[in-house]
């Protein structure tokens, strides 16, 4: 009973965790690499050191020392993943169909980035970022075989991030910026609320009130009931962000061999999740024949799973976030091309365990995640059409966290490989447009999961691969007060 009750809870709250910035991802795990559309032509290559727009507070703040005017930008970037399960060996839980292939889980996102700075003297240049650094948005069809671990799962995050720099020399700039960042999430699964009537008949046989003969023909009799679970949870965090930016060669008249090498670092965010769960219990139905003297003891064992297993109530989480760091390199090698590599770690081993509480401080469960720290290598070019327009290409390779043993099907992630392309066009002097689009080759990744604790009869099992991919879209407007 203490099992199953564990397993249960356990399946319903797991994805709040994922929550927090979950992703199916776009950029690794939770992160959504899409925070403007310049940098997407490149795959995102050296964008701690390219500050060429007011987005470099983002990448990196002490990029804002090179950009002498007021200027304000926008980006809408259209995010579409696909992620197919492909079924293996998979098996039905205790009393349930075993179910489909969950269709096409992946759905559009829209991700939004504003930006503005201004310089306030020579050395000091200040600015402010509005954008979502992690997002989520997946959903299964009804009925599928993983159910019981995951059906939808929907995140929304905005991130505030002021900036400052400060023009140390004219080769040598620092940045710093700090965070607000606020997240709320909702998500849905199913519970096999058949599977855990059949525990309840299992405690009665031990406890003489039904013959053990009877507890096949009682769970063939209420087969296929299912709990709807529902999870909602936000919370506010507040980190910070640093960089240095080195030029070099003439960067300042973007002179060939003028280049740029830019570090930054992204801190840490604490959250302490406070949400609730919420259970649609379905009612047995009416024994009839033979079974109608069991009538009263299945109402017992639903009651008491209704009030001391499935109900209602507030949960809480708390989760350490990764830290992120990344080194870049711009150089312009002619009057028509650029080159820009990057390398990016980040540190999502800070995610192993997540231990899940009631408001009562009572123990749910504790997950385990098990997540790598990661890095993401990247390389592009750009090529100066004429002077109007500038054609860009990139390629990234990026690791993902989830190890094969603990991928779940809310977060199906594996390592991916970016190819991409954009172009700038200059409208005149003050105003630019932007458009960017990637196609990210996602490797297959296996799955054999029955939920955490493990519990085939509770949960079933999800055994096979999913095949995913994912395709972006970005335009963006930047506008300057020269």
């Amino acid at each position: 009973m203490t099992h199953f009750r564990r397993t249960t809870i356990a399946t319903a709250v797991s994805g709040i965790a994922l929550a927090l910035s979950a992703g199916q991802a776009f950029g690794s795990a939770f992160a959504l690499a899409e925070q403007n559309s310049m940098g997407l032509g490149n795959a995102y290559a050296g964008a701690a050191a390219t500050a060429e727009d007011a987005n470099t507070i983002w990448h990196n703040p002490a990029g804002l020392a090179r950009l002498n005017f007021t200027q304000a930008e926008a980006a809408i970037n259209v995010i579409i993943p696909s992620a197919k399960f492909q079924n293996g060996n998979s098996l039905a839980a205790l009393g349930q169909p075993l179910g489909g292939t969950g269709g096409d889980a992946g759905s559009a996102a829209f991700v939004p980035n504003l930006y503005g700075s201004m310089a306030l003297t020579d050395k000091i240049h200040i600015g402010i970022g509005v954008n979502v650094p992690f997002g989520l948005k997946t959903e299964y069809d009804d009925g599928w075989l993983g159910r019981y671990q995951a059906l939808k799962s929907e995140i929304k995050t905005i991130n505030v991030n002021p900036a400052l720099s400060w023009k140390v020399t004219d080769q040598f700039w620092l940045g710093v910026g700090a965070n607000y960042q606020h997240f709320e999430a909702t998500l849905t699964n199913n519970v096999n609320y058949t599977g855990a009537l059949a525990q309840g008949y299992a405690a009665a046989a031990a406890g003489g009130q039904i013959p053990a003969s009877a507890i096949p023909s009682l769970i063939g009799a209420t087969a296929g009931l299912d709990t709807f679970a529902k999870v909602t949870g936000d919370d506010a965090a507040w980190g910070w962000n640093v960089g240095a930016m080195f030029s070099f060669n003439g960067d300042a008249n973007n002179d060939p061999g003028a280049g740029r090498i830019g570090v930054s670092y992204r801190s840490k965010l604490k959250y302490n999740v406070v949400g609730s769960v919420n259970f649609t219990n379905p009612t047995p139905p009416t024994l009839t024949g033979a079974l109608a003297p069991f009538n009263p003891v299945v109402a017992v064992v639903s009651n008491t799973i209704n009030q001391t297993r499935l109900y209602n109530g507030g949960v809480s989480l708390d989760i350490k976030m990764p830290d992120s760091a990344s080194l870049s390199y711009y150089q312009k090698i002619s009057s028509k091309w650029d080159f820009l590599a990057d390398v990016s770690w980040t540190g999502w081993s800070t995610i192993q365990n997540i231990a899940i509480k009631r408001s009562d401080g009572s123990a749910l469960s504790s997950l385990p995640e098990n997540f790598k720290d990661t890095w993401r290598y990247s390389a592009g070019v750009n090529y100066y059409y004429d002077d109007r327009t500038v054609l860009r290409a990139g390629v990234a390779y990026d690791q993902s966290p989830v190890n094969s043993l603990d991928r779940s099907p809310r977060l199906p992630d594996s390592d991916r490989t970016w190819l991409a392309l954009g172009g700038r066009y200059k409208y005149n002097s003050s105003l630019n447009f932007d458009v960017g689009a990637a196609y990210i080759f996602v490797k297959n990744g296996s799955i054999n999961n029955s939920g955490n604790p493990p519990s085939v009869p509770a949960n079933g099992l999800v055994n096979g691969s999913f095949d995913n991919h994912v395709i972006i879209v970005s335009a963006e407007a930047n506008y300057r007060w020269r």
